[in-house]
């Protein structure tokens, strides 16, 4: 067995039994983060190759690549590009999608308004931060983020009044100017800056653009038989995932005034394995993350890819 598991991930047996794996198979476990996936998989005899963009993930698994005795190797770089790290076809991908446990919960890295720290929010620790874009974007495309990442109502009130309170160097100073323009009050239930925060958090890493990315490169990957198993954590990943899934499998809403374009279709690459899967009120309790976890499994089928090949997002 491998060592004990650093959190508690979520809807692990759910995820591992949609996966299926079996002795000497490999898999891809495309957000390594503490290794939870990777551990259950290795201890089902998995030959396990992991990706993470965070150099503090990539560091943190050396001690299970040692006690893997060569099962798993870890990449440093975004799931979208495993197919540059194969040399065959695989057995199953999993993805736990958006920012870990680890990264919110330290406030150096600037994901959570829970504690101060810098804003940040960079996965991988390079490129544009949070403060530069809040500091350095025009209120226009701040409130466009705002609103379609992170599906804020009243967008343009709080991109007006976060670019009036520039420059904008910390976590809490961004939550306490979004609460000020949304006049949040002690006893509300949700804060009102978590919605920012997502918005924010999911342009500066492209994490949309890198889901639609790496479900495709999946598709490329998998062998016939082979399994996906997505964990998403809100409706704009989950909607990504249903409808690619349904595009794949061939599973279109067709209309009785409309030809039937069917006979045009390519045959399809996935075939659904289960319905979607949600945490119980057990998992919940023990790990409040898992509230709003939906699991999507398919299985790849012998048909040839849809999608075209991509290179790498710039």
């Amino acid at each position: 067995m491998m060592a004990a598991r650093a959190h508690d991930p979520v809807l692990l047996d759910a995820v591992i039994a949609g996966l299926a794996p079996h002795s000497g198979e490999t898999m891809i476990d495309g957000t390594f983060g503490a290794g939870g996936y990777t551990r259950a998989l290795l201890d089902a005899g998995v030959r396990v190759i992991a990706f993470d963009r965070d150099p503090d993930a990539i560091a943190g698994g050396q001690d299970l690549v040692a006690e893997s005795g060569g099962a798993l190797t870890l990449v440093h770089d975004v799931y979208s590009q495993m197919e540059a790290a194969l040399d065959g076809a695989i057995d199953g991908v999993t993805l736990d999608i958006g920012v870990s446990s680890m990264q919110l919960d330290q406030a150096e890295r600037g994901f959570s308004f829970q504690a101060d720290g810098p804003l940040d929010m960079r996965m991988g620790q390079s490129g544009t931060s949070a403060a530069e874009f809040v500091n350095e974007a025009d209120e226009a495309e701040i409130a466009d983020v705002l609103f379609h990442l992170g599906e804020e109502r009243q967008s343009r009130r709080v991109a007006r009044a976060i670019v009036a309170a520039r420059p904008i160097t910390r976590t809490g100073e961004l939550a306490a100017v979004v609460r000020r323009a949304l006049g949040h009050r002690d006893h509300d239930k949700k804060d009102p800056s978590t919605r920012t925060f997502q918005a924010i958090r999911i342009h500066v890493n492209r994490e949309l653009g890198e889901l639609e990315d790496g479900l495709a490169a999946a598709e490329r990957v998998l062998a016939p038989g082979g399994r996906l198993a997505v964990v998403s954590f809100h409706s704009l990943e989950d909607r990504i995932v249903k409808r690619f899934l349904k595009e794949r499998s061939g599973v279109t809403a067709g209309s009785r005034h409309l030809p039937d374009l069917t006979a045009d279709a390519p045959a399809p690459s996935f075939e659904a394995v289960a319905k979607p899967v949600r945490a119980d009120e057990a998992e919940v309790a023990r790990n409040p993350r898992s509230r709003s976890a939906t699991l999507r499994v398919a299985r790849r089928t012998a048909a040839a890819p849809q999608g075209l090949r991509k290179g790498r997002p710039s």
